[in-house]
């Protein structure tokens, strides 16, 4: 895999509260850090990085490109406007953010646009996100699936996206998992809670256990220092057999992010 296991995601924190998080997760020993040009918090992640003085080269940045700058005239400029407000000569990988069939650019040349940026020397790897199998299938069929570093899909224990998975390992694609814990709604779940008091552990830590055993990457973002450091101890958890088939058993499709201009019209 060639995004470390755990990494600090940054969805829905702006301002004061993105950069004390960054810092934070920093210092506890995190190196991946999770950002898009649609946060509106690229400056902020970069101030983070600049203030807590850790050296470039130990630091794993993901950023993704917002719908509206696919095309070849925007793709590599707005990448470029990251770049500056990351505060970075290139970052370590650079996704498609959603496919947004109806964008009138075809997958073909959003991810050809995207290999160009790589070409230049503005991201070490390229990937995409929020793309069922049909539309992966195409952006392979475009750059080839080796310059596909990882798919990032939303993946809980209430929407396993087995098929996809599958299909991604299948070609060698690595899975980065957000939304593992469901909005929350995974954390009083009696089965993981039963789960976690065996291994006295949090919910939400069993919940990315089980992602990462998988062999997912997965993208947590928390305010909380208690929170980001149980979040990297869960790596630690080693869950059984059975465990593990327990909570396969609550798939439930339950899906938590799908905005209709932006999804693949069919999920898989």
């Amino acid at each position: 895999m060639i995004l470390p296991k755990t990494g600090v995601g940054t969805f829905r924190l702006t301002g004061q509260t993105v950069i004390d998080s960054v810092k934070m997760a920093l210092e506890m020993g995190y190196t991946t850090i999770d950002t898009a040009q649609i946060y509106g918090n690229e400056a902020e992640v970069g101030q983070a990085i600049q203030q807590s003085h850790i050296s470039r080269e130990k630091l794993f940045i993901t950023t993704k490109i917002w719908t509206e700058n696919l095309s070849a005239e925007k793709l590599i400029p707005s990448l470029k406007d990251s770049l500056q407000k990351l505060r970075t000569d290139a970052v370590n990988l650079t996704l498609i953010h959603w496919p947004a069939p109806k964008s009138g650019i075809s997958v073909h040349d959003m991810m050809q646009n995207l290999l160009e940026a790589k070409k230049l020397g503005l991201t070490e790897y390229i990937g995409i996100s929020n793309f069922n199998i049909e539309l992966t299938q195409q952006a392979i069929d475009s750059v080839g699936a080796e310059n596909i570093a990882t798919s990032q899909i939303e993946l809980s224990p209430y929407l396993q996206n087995e098929k996809l998975s599958q299909f991604l390992k299948s070609q060698q694609i690595d899975v980065t998992s957000y939304m593992t814990l469901a909005y929350g709604k995974v954390l009083n779940d009696p089965v993981l809670h039963s789960i976690a008091q065996q291994h006295e552990a949090s919910t939400a830590q069993i919940a990315l256990a089980w992602a990462l055993q998988k062999g997912y990457a997965v993208i947590p973002s928390s305010t909380r220092r208690e929170h980001l450091a149980a979040n990297l101890k869960a790596a630690d958890i080693q869950l059984s057999t059975e465990e593990m088939q327990l909570i396969a058993q609550l798939e439930r499709n339950g899906r938590e992010v799908n905005p209709s201009e932006l999804a693949p019209e069919q999920w898989d």
